[in-house]
């Protein structure tokens, strides 16, 4: 007995977890070289954004006479009150009508083609050509159809209206949004659907219950994407519309361009407000985001 007391305590500091470094001692060295490319990288990237920023400060005058990159010796926001003073609220109502007119109902649809594809294509061949149209939409850049967009829009009467931006963006939204929303329904396992089946849900409750809150962080990922993409359109816009009253913000950014010269500062400003409502939206789903970005490499 006095054996197993005398011993106890000593199994108890055999068992317990060695702290001592892998390897034979060696310590795991830091990556040098990773993270010197990483530095560089972020001040390619925050040298613009700094540019921007202190140039919108500046005034016309003194932007031509100081140091592009030296801060504003006396910072001025008349900048951005001349922008907002050049019917900035009308370009930005514009431009977030045509976004949320295209981002949501090419999510809906894309949400519910990609889970008919996936749990029915095996059925039914009409679904596998649907999958095929969509991968082939892809392939084709809103450049190459521009012109047959522009005939169809004329022939529809809906030329110089926010409608026939809206259309084709939802055309051109789908394909991907389809492809990546179908990948993750696809990891989703049969027996959770199966499940669902047996307790006597349908399809569509199926389809609320299950698959949207399994696929939300793909949904905040092709939102963001796909709001990104319409909300810095320049094409449609340009082609698509005429009167200043249609106009969305990338096309606003003419207003301030001279026949000889542009106000930089202005133009500058400008960009600072247009890319605001983006900041804002990835501030609220990063979470999602990076959770849909980073789905599947730990597989």
């Amino acid at each position: 007995m006095a054996t197993t007391l005398t011993t106890a305590p000593q199994r108890a500091t055999e068992r317990r977890p060695s702290h001592r470094p892998a390897l034979g001692g060696r310590r795991k060295l830091p990556n040098l070289p990773a993270g010197v490319a990483g530095l560089i990288w972020l001040l390619i990237v925050l040298i613009p954004l700094y540019w921007i920023l202190i140039t919108s400060l500046k005034t016309q005058d003194n932007y031509f006479i100081t140091n592009p990159f030296a801060p504003p010796t006396d910072p001025t926001l008349d900048n951005y009150r001349m922008v907002i003073e050049a019917d900035f609220v009308r370009y930005f109502v514009n431009s977030a009508i045509v976004t949320a007119g295209a981002v949501l109902p090419a999510v809906l649809i894309s949400f519910m083609a990609a889970y008919a594809i996936v749990r029915a294509s095996h059925r039914s061949r009409f679904l596998r050509w649907v999958n095929s149209v969509f991968l082939m939409g892809l392939a084709i850049p809103l450049q190459a159809v521009i012109i047959p967009v522009y005939l169809i829009i004329i022939r529809l009467k809906l030329y110089d209206t926010l409608l026939a931006i809206i259309l084709p963006s939802i055309a051109f939204a789908i394909p991907l949004s389809v492809l990546v929303l179908g990948n993750f329904i696809r990891d989703v396992p049969r027996e959770l659907f199966e499940s669902m089946r047996m307790d006597g849900a349908t399809e569509w409750g199926t389809l609320r219950h299950l698959a949207f809150p399994l696929v939300r962080p793909a949904l905040v990922t092709v939102i963001i994407y796909n709001g990104l993409s319409i909300w810095n359109g320049f094409l449609l816009p340009l082609i698509l519309t005429q009167s200043p009253d249609q106009r969305t913000l990338p096309l606003a950014l003419w207003t301030f361009q001279g026949q000889f010269s542009i106000n930089v500062p202005a133009v500058l400003a400008s960009v600072v407000l247009t890319a605001l409502p983006i900041l804002a939206l990835y501030a609220v789903g990063r979470r999602q985001l990076l959770s849909g970005l980073t789905a599947g490499f730990g597989k």
